[in-house]
């Protein structure tokens, strides 16, 4: 039987987000402790758990047919690979950060600096486009301790919530680009693994829709109906049933988590009450 062969970083939080965007998906995977490769139990599936720098290679060579990967390596190592989904998780930056005690006026203080970083690539081409020449030390591994031991000016790495910065008395003082999650897809994928592909992407857009949603269900009375319903961003139209107390309808909708909780201030408002929000399991639209 043929299968899919997806790659996930083998281990850390994108491992962890991309195991559990696979289980929302109903795709049961029997792995171990230390284990490379596993197969799922009921979905033409195998997850192979690699390197995440070396995952855009095996892409390229067809050893894997997709990849869950951050953005921020492909940008790095592998321009040329499709991206098919964003997946909204895993979100980070890349970004450059000095000493805490380094005067910072713009990207220009880093002309003929040295940069200690393992996105040589990604900055090399920022540097370029600001028309500022750097000299760059590659590092495969922890950076910030770079500009404390003297082997760099500055740093440019993955940043989240900037607390590894802080820890190391340096300062974030110029993004470069936001990263995020995404599936990719081998040049070299086969029509039959498309097909499966294809079916693995929709139950990953239900997931992804579900949870970017909520579902709401308000009491409101029948002379507030119409400016309450004016005021529901749903799918379509809101469902509006009748309630046992005269005069009462139930209404059931489908909110934006974006917009969630102004929406929410606006019904209330209004004159909804015994508001209810329910998370979604699955939507599909």
């Amino acid at each position: 039987m043929t299968k899919i062969r997806i790659a996930v970083q083998k281990s850390g939080r994108l491992n962890e987000d991309s195991l559990k965007i696979l289980k929302d998906c109903g795709v049961s995977i029997d792995n171990g402790k230390d284990q490379l490769k596993a197969t799922a139990r009921n979905f033409p599936l195998e997850v192979f758990y690699l390197r995440n720098g070396d995952i855009p290679q095996y892409l390229r060579d067809g050893v894997v047919d997709i990849a869950i990967i951050g953005e921020n390596v492909l940008v790095e190592k592998g321009e040329d690979i499709l991206v098919m989904e964003r997946l909204n998780f895993s979100k980070c930056r890349v970004s450059l950060a000095v000493p805490n005690s380094m005067e910072y006026n713009s990207v220009q203080d880093f002309e003929g600096r040295r940069i200690a970083t393992s996105y040589p690539n990604t900055v090399k081409k920022y540097l370029e486009s600001k028309g500022v020449k750097a000299e760059l030390h590659i590092i495969n591994g922890s950076v910030e301790i770079a500009p404390n031991i003297g082997l760099a000016n500055g740093i440019c790495d993955i940043v989240s919530s900037g607390s590894t910065l802080f820890k190391n008395n340096l300062k974030e003082v110029e993004v470069i680009l936001k990263s995020e999650a995404v599936l990719a897809v081998s040049p070299k994928i086969s029509e039959e693994r498309e097909e499966i592909l294809t079916r693995l992407r929709f139950r990953i857009n239900s997931v992804l829709q579900a949870r970017q949603n909520k579902y709401v269900l308000l009491n409101a009375p029948n002379e507030k109906l119409d400016e309450i319903i004016a005021i529901l961003p749903g799918m379509r139209s809101p469902t509006v049933l009748p309630l046992a107390e005269e005069g009462w309808s139930s209404v059931h909708t489908v909110i934006n988590r974006d917009t969630f909780w102004d929406v929410l201030d606006e019904l209330k408002a209004a004159g909804a009450e015994g508001i209810l929000v329910c998370p979604i399991e699955k939507m599909v639209l």
